[in-house]
């Protein structure tokens, strides 16, 4: 059975940063895609970032480009999300999910089927 135990989440100030982790177990990793998500409170969830299996193309919403990085450690079978500069629109719950594409990518945020249980980032001064 896929399970994801995600870490790293807590409250930033504006301007500060997070590593978020996702550790997968009972399969793996590199045979996935793996997508990170958040949920802001009344809004709906959506697709922050996430990494192809094989050669690890990356993907990343126009929200975080340039602040966020995502990268996967297959040795530990775990993918990071690194959140840099952060907003206070970065608040939310974070997730991690993966899905068995065919092919070497990640972007289709609607096809992720596995998901962890979630970790609150809160970015207030």
């Amino acid at each position: 059975q896929l399970e994801f135990v995600e870490s790293g989440g807590g409250l930033v100030q504006p301007g500060g940063s997070l590593r978020l982790s996702c550790e997968a177990s009972g399969f793996t990793l590199d045979y996935y895609a793996i997508g990170w998500f958040r949920q802001a409170p009344g809004k709906e969830r959506e697709g922050v970032s996430c990494i192809s299996k094989g050669r690890g193309r990356t993907h990343y919403a126009d929200s975080v480009k340039g602040r966020f990085t995502i990268s996967r450690d297959n040795a530990k079978n775990t993918v990071y999300l690194q959140m840099n500069s952060l907003k206070p629109e970065d608040t939310g719950v974070y997730y991690c999910a993966a899905h068995a594409f065919r092919q070497e990518m990640c972007d289709m945020f609607d096809e992720y089927d596995y998901w962890g249980q979630g970790t609150q980032v809160t970015v207030s001064s």
